[in-house]
């Protein structure tokens, strides 16, 4: 289980929500998902967002135990997406002498989710403005569009702690032990990844404070190895590989393309490539091809031609790959027709609307079921990925 103890003054107050099923009703969470807040406890008491409705009453449980009998001078809105700010009012209400802190755009947009005055409490914050606490002080940072136009960070200056919003997050309760990588690339690929230079822009801003602590809205409390996570984010935010490997993302009606991409496998495998992994689109979580696919510098996409188009669950991968911005990669094409083959031309329109991408030949043309002259254009295109 994670260690959530922050220090005698900064508490976690957030809720492990395992009764979830898919996250922003699209990504699974088979270990379901933490909704993180904090509470600063000092000459003035400061509550670091709230939760999702799901998890109002566990969360204003541990509010109140960490309270021990005082009230709430501020609530800090870091971020208005529901998972984070479904209890704004009802802690406004809670207490009705406490402000909200938060910048011109979340002020903007707070009507269009609550029916509340808030007009004599709020205190608006822009870049670099600070709040004092007492021994603690706050400093934000504004970090629009990672991954809503109103977002920022804080940074707490006396126990140098970066309050991160959704930045550094990852799925899984937090009693569910598990690396923390694979998870963190799912939520960040699939939720933030489209905004990798608005992310590259505020790890600039990260790299001028000394932070010993990174609190996420999702996810454990950061310590230990901040370079490592750092790193990772980098990474990912440039839309760089990390890893020598290839993913091998299929589809396949009656069978056939699925051969074909297990024996594409075994081409690549025996070849010496480091790593292989088979997507079937139709079955398996599409957030986690689409995320593997971003952590290998290769990719070979395998679909038939479905109604003179592109199978749907192919369609749907390349779609999900374009909006989250994939680049930088070498692709294989194999397509799969019984008498008017267009799937290969489909699938080569999405990936030449992609930046940096290089298609390699041949173009594998499999009509109907896998012969002995596909496998041999199967060894050449494996050659030229691997080259």
């Amino acid at each position: 289980m994670y260690d959530m103890k922050i220090s005698d003054s900064v508490v976690f107050i957030g809720v492990n929500d395992k009764t979830i099923d898919l996250f922003e009703s699209q990504y699974k969470v088979p270990k379901g998902v933490s909704y993180n807040s904090y509470v600063i406890l000092d000459e003035k008491v400061a509550v670091m967002d709230t939760v999702d409705k799901r998890a109002t009453d566990p969360w204003l449980e541990n509010l109140d135990k960490a309270l021990d009998g005082r009230s709430v001078d501020y609530l800090v809105i870091s971020h208005l997406e529901p998972d984070h700010a479904s209890n704004i009012q009802r802690l406004a209400e809670k207490y009705p002498e406490m402000k909200l802190v938060g910048n011109a755009k979340i002020f903007s947009m707070l009507p269009q989710f609550f029916d509340f005055d808030f007009s004599e409490r709020k205190v608006v914050v822009k870049e670099g403005d600070t709040l004092s606490l007492g021994s603690h002080t706050l400093q934000f940072f504004m970090a629009p569009m990672v991954h809503w136009p109103e977002v920022m960070v804080e940074y707490e200056q006396y126990e140098k702690i970066l309050f991160s919003a959704d930045g550094f997050g990852k799925f899984g309760a937090l009693d569910e032990e598990e690396d923390w990588t694979d998870e963190a690339r799912r939520y960040f690929i699939n939720i933030v990844g489209k905004y990798g230079v608005q992310v590259q822009n505020l790890l600039k801003k990260a790299a001028t404070l000394d932070i010993q602590t990174i609190c996420p809205l999702h996810g454990p409390i950061l310590k230990e190895n901040l370079g490592f996570y750092i790193d990772k984010y980098l990474t990912w935010s440039s839309y760089e590989p990390e890893e020598d490997g290839v993913v091998i993302a299929y589809a396949s009606i009656h069978g056939n393309t699925a051969k074909a991409a297990e024996k594409m496998a075994e081409i690549l495998t025996d070849k010496g490539a480091k790593a292989v992994r088979l997507f079937d689109l139709s079955r398996d979580d599409m957030s986690e091809a689409v995320s593997c696919a971003f952590r290998y510098d290769k990719l070979v996409v395998m679909a038939p031609t479905y109604d003179g188009a592109l199978f749907p669950a192919m369609e749907d991968f390349l779609y999900h790959l374009k909006v989250k911005t994939y680049r930088k990669r070498k692709v294989g094409i194999v397509e799969n027709g019984s008498w008017a083959p267009m799937a290969g031309k489909l699938m080569r329109a999405y990936l030449e609307e992609m930046k940096d991408m290089e298609i390699c030949e041949p173009v594998v043309s499999v009509k109907s079921v896998m012969k002995e002259a596909d496998v041999q254009n199967m060894e050449t295109l494996a050659d030229a990925l691997l080259a």
